[in-house]
């Protein structure tokens, strides 16, 4: 099943239309949507490995305007679709006493998630509904997207070949260490 998977997602990487669906995802990954762009990003890479940064710039422009959609849901439609994007991520509870001290670390946090499997758009939701100075959030925002998708491009540019192998040949380790690092982002949220 993984290997199937696996290569419908390959062959994904290599349709023409690829790199606007990362965008998008990278887009509504920022904002509401639960599963990172990586997804998509390393096989793209992978499939692509003369395109590695640009393919990465792509990623990180389309995450950082996602952030501002996070930031803008956050900031004017909390109690509609902000509360429940937070309580889906475990958030809702401590959101009160969080508040008050969000903005003395809040450039911090916006480094920590948009470089970590931590949920991003639990913090572009935060920035907004807690006011966070807008043009701080963007800049670490862009600051941060940017090392996490250049520092995976480059790696992949540099050892493309070598890793799509070792992927391929340990792919049941390779996903159950992603869902590690996925439920590790989902659990840092509710217990942090």
């Amino acid at each position: 099943m993984l290997r199937k998977l696996y290569d419908r997602t390959l062959l994904l990487a290599e349709h023409r239309h690829a790199l606007w669906l990362l965008a998008l995802v990278a887009f509504v990954e920022s904002s509401v949507f639960p599963i990172p762009p990586d997804v998509l990003l390393i096989p793209i890479i992978l499939a692509r490995t003369h395109m590695a940064f640009r393919i990465a710039a792509i990623c990180t422009v389309s995450s950082v305007a996602g952030g501002a959609l996070g930031y803008a849901i956050g900031a004017m439609l909390f109690d509609t679709v902000g509360q429940p994007v937070l309580a889906f991520y475990g958030m809702e509870a401590k959101f009160d006493t969080f508040r008050s001290s969000f903005n003395e670390n809040g450039a911090l946090a916006v480094l920590f998630a948009g470089i970590t499997p931590f949920p991003y758009k639990v913090i572009t939701i935060l920035s907004g509904a807690t006011d966070l100075n807008f043009a701080a959030f963007m800049g670490y925002s862009l600051i941060a997207r940017a090392a996490r998708f250049f520092i995976v491009a480059a790696l992949l540019w540099k050892f493309g070949p070598p890793i799509k192998t070792f992927i391929e040949k340990r792919l049941g380790l390779m996903f159950t260490i992603a869902c590690v690092l996925l439920i590790g982002g989902f659990m840092a949220v509710k217990y942090l």
